[in-house]
């Protein structure tokens, strides 16, 4: 078979590289332009997308995946956006499972990675589309193209539009549309693959084109509606973008570019250029008697315009007028018009090396240029400031730079920039909302209300403008006016549980407790790890008295959210009051471990020790408490009292010989199994002092399978228990401690002892005494049902004898 007429490599300048160098050459390039972008954060769309996207969790069925629009959605669903990606969003649930979370780096690698083989394919696809499928007798391609082919490969590989699909993570779309698109455009090429014999037609190969061509329609739809006027100029932009790709922005909506609205109007030079070249090209790739001239004018201009249309607005109308991501595929054409038009000029030129430094120029810049913009999209903060000076009429640009300020805490900067979308977009709701959010916050409510107002009368069914419309009219103690904006919220958003939750606090403010409760049962049935509606419930119930049904919340809660430290902190204070002090210390200890700086968790354990009998620890968290809050409500209050007691404690002791005083009742009395541990003085003294009883009544059984004796810690239910005073050293308290299994197994807390009969000195007179006895308040629910005893003897009518430790399994 004949050559063509047209060798586009026979005239140009250009390096001659092997097919597999070529390759490593346009992947190295290619990674090194947005090689930076790699630790990039989630910016923009990815939030959506990705983030709050729960197709992407591992309890989102896969299933539904089919079912979802790209931002997570059912598609049935009146808010779908109706782009249709699955999957694409297998990709990212993918790459969610294997980070174990939501940890950019890898989203970002693989899109880099994706770039870098698209483009290494587009060695092959630019040797077709320029050189031909043209075969020699002995089943050769001829005319490969090298030179060109390797050229418009990097052309593509370098060009700076294709930041935002490598950068910003949502792009993947468009890279694995691509992708798929390349390998069906090649595998359709190999159906047709000439032999010696002639013609080799593969239907297989057909077939793996078809399937490829519907994985990249997977991956990438186009969304369309209706169709507008005057986009013609922005088609002159968006080919403006793929010959001089400086000016980039990650939105080009609101204001951004005006309409064209009179044919005065200087810009209509552009629109004019670009049909004069479109026209221009089009006449040759029909006219031309050169049939190789033909195909890649017919080819470059097919690439440039057909992926282009779904996005065009020619036909339908869609959410954009110009967004950099849907020049992805048309940049193929633009890569091909762009190289032949360089091998023409190199025909004519007669300083050919000049004009191939110039090109290397070009590429050299683009890399520079793609560098930039890379770094541009590793933070939202950059990204969005860099659209400032591209598009400073875009009201959504400003609102975003506002946006970001204020999730950083910077209100005043934000507030800025929110008036001044306001400004170029007078119906902006959304930053109208946001700013009057702000407002809210600084408590400027005048000013707040009249813009959230004028948000919700622009659009009525504005649900999130109706809500905090609601917050400012209780702040202003309008609460007929809250109560009907906060329904009206729900009316137009059914599943709100924010919103509930905001009308249960007004409700509580208002002291129906029962309206109150149901409001935010709603918000935690909408959305089970709604904690601020969950603590609300707990703390509400908990102020009135209702603590066994606090306490079931509060656990209800834990099993859903098992990891919110204020959940803990709140439970724990409901089952401190309830004395069930094990495990309320347990879960203030926990949340404590979350959040150390939190000073009422330490003030509330303090006073939980304080209770308990625990007064080293108690002052101890006092202390801290203090230390990183000295002015929290109660704190200096509780600890002067603590003060008190240990000053008058010390006084006693030194009174009493520094002895502290035990109250036994069990096997350490005398004439009982473990009394010999009460008069060994290698553990310590002990010295007996008298008989008493508690003044409040304990429960004392007798449980387990070595008929231990155990005092629960019940106070009011049982009998006054009897027993034996002690005066014991540090060593004896210390060893009882051990013997006891304090503090996991007992507790040694202090309590109010009348004394019976004294043989001590001093204290007696006193009549009640307050000494360290040992109880439990852990056991197993079936003890409170065994028989209850004032005194304990271990040869009993009840013939449960002690079995001594020694004697155990």
């Amino acid at each position: 078979m004949a050559q063509t007429e047209l060798n586009l490599d026979h005239d140009v300048s250009w390096f001659l590289l092997p097919s597999y160098w070529a390759k490593m050459l346009v992947a190295l390039i290619s990674f090194i332009c947005f090689a930076n972008s790699y630790d990039g954060d989630f910016v923009f769309d990815d939030s959506e997308a990705i983030i709050n996207n729960k197709d992407l969790r591992a309890e989102t069925p896969l299933g539904d995946l089919w079912h979802h629009d790209f931002w997570g959605s059912k598609l049935s669903s009146n808010t779908s956006h109706k782009s249709y990606r699955p999957l694409t969003v297998l990709t990212f649930r993918i790459n969610y499972l294997f980070a174990g979370g939501f940890y950019p780096v890898g989203f970002h690698v693989i899109n880099i990675i994706l770039h870098c083989t698209i483009s290494v394919l587009m060695v092959d696809v630019f040797s077709i589309l320029l050189g031909g499928l043209q075969f020699s007798n002995k089943g050769r391609r001829l005319n490969l193209a090298p030179k060109t082919s390797l050229l418009a490969a990097l052309l593509f590989a370098v060009h700076p539009v294709h930041t935002e699909c490598v950068a910003g993570i949502v792009g993947r779309a468009d890279l694995l549309c691509a992708l798929f698109f390349l390998l069906s455009f090649l595998g359709y090429c190999k159906a047709f693959r000439e032999n010696k014999e002639g013609h080799n037609f593969s239907i297989f190969w057909v077939l793996v084109s078809v399937i490829l061509g519907a994985i990249a329609m997977l991956c990438k739809e186009q969304g369309i509606t209706i169709l507008a006027i005057n986009y013609n100029y922005y088609y002159s932009l968006n080919a403006w973008l793929l010959l001089c790709p400086w000016w980039l922005c990650f939105d080009w909506s609101m204001g951004c570019i005006p309409l064209i609205k009179s044919v005065s109007d200087w810009r209509i030079i552009a629109l004019a250029a670009l049909w004069f070249c479109l026209i221009g090209l089009i006449c040759q790739a029909l006219c031309s008697e050169d049939s190789h001239k033909r195909r890649i004018l017919t080819l470059g201009l097919g690439f440039l315009i057909i992926p282009f249309l779904p996005a065009s607005n020619l036909f339908f109308r869609v959410g954009f007028v110009i967004a950099e991501r849907v020049i992805y595929l048309p940049s193929i054409g633009y890569c091909i018009l762009f190289t032949y038009g360089f091998s023409l000029l190199s025909k004519q030129a007669k300083k050919k090396k000049i004009l191939a430094v110039a090109v290397l120029g070009i590429l050299l810049i683009n890399v520079m240029r793609c560098a930039l913009r890379s770094s541009q999209w590793r933070s939202e903060e950059q990204l969005f400031r860099s659209a400032l000076s591209v598009c400073p009429l875009n009201a959504k640009v400003h609102y975003n730079v506002g946006k970001n300020l204020a999730d950083k805490g910077n209100q005043s900067a934000a507030i800025k920039y929110y008036r001044e979308a306001v400004r170029l977009n007078p119906k902006y709701v959304h930053a109208m909302n946001n700013l009057g959010n702000i407002l809210k916050e600084r408590n400027e409510l005048q000013e707040a209300e009249e813009l959230l107002s004028l948000a919700v009368q622009i659009q009525p069914d504005f649900a999130a403008a109706w809500m905090n419309l609601g917050i400012v009219q209780n702040s202003l103690r309008r609460f007929e006016e809250a109560e009907q904006s906060y329904w009206t919220a729900i009316k137009h958003r059914k599943k709100y549980p924010d919103c509930y939750y905001n009308l249960g606090r007004l409700y509580a403010d208002l002291n129906r407790h029962i309206d109150a409760l149901n409001a935010w049962r709603n918000a935690t049935v909408l959305k089970p790890e709604h904690s601020l509606a969950w603590n609300n419930m707990i703390i509400l119930l908990d102020n009135t008295g209702n603590l066994a049904q606090a306490e079931a919340v509060g656990r209800e809660a834990l099993e859903l959210i098992p990891n919110d430290h204020s959940l803990m902190f709140s439970l724990a204070n409901v089952l401190g009051k309830s004395q069930k002090y094990k495990e309320s210390e347990a879960l203030f200890l926990k949340a404590i471990k979350a959040n150390p700086n939190a000073a009422s968790y330490h003030g509330n354990l303090a006073v939980l020790y304080h209770r308990w009998g625990n007064l080293d620890l108690a002052k101890k968290h006092y202390e801290v408490s203090l230390k990183l809050d000295p002015m929290a409500p109660g704190t200096k209050e509780n600890y002067n009292l603590l003060r008190r007691k240990l000053e008058q404690l010390q006084k006693k002791a030194v009174f009493a010989g520094t002895m502290a005083r035990v109250f036994v009742y069990g096997t350490l009395k005398k004439g009982q199994p473990n009394y010999k541990h009460m008069i060994n003085t290698a553990k310590g003294l002990a010295k007996f002092q008298g008989r008493g009883r508690t003044v409040e009544k304990y429960p004392l059984v007798i449980a387990g399978k070595y008929n231990i004796p155990y005092m629960l810690n019940i106070p009011g239910t049982g009998h006054h228990i009897a027993g034996e005073i002690y005066s014991v050293d540090d060593q004896m308290l210390q060893f009882l401690d051990e013997f006891e299994g304090c503090p996991d197994m007992y507790q040694r807390t202090l309590m109010r002892i009348e004394v019976v009969e004294w043989e001590g000195k001093g204290g007696a007179d006193e009549g009640v005494l307050e000494c360290f006895v040992y109880s439990t308040t852990t056991y197993p629910p079936e003890w409170v049902g065994l028989p209850y005893y004032d005194s304990y003897d271990s040869s009993g009518k009840h013939g449960l004898s002690y079995v001594l430790r020694e004697s155990r399994d």
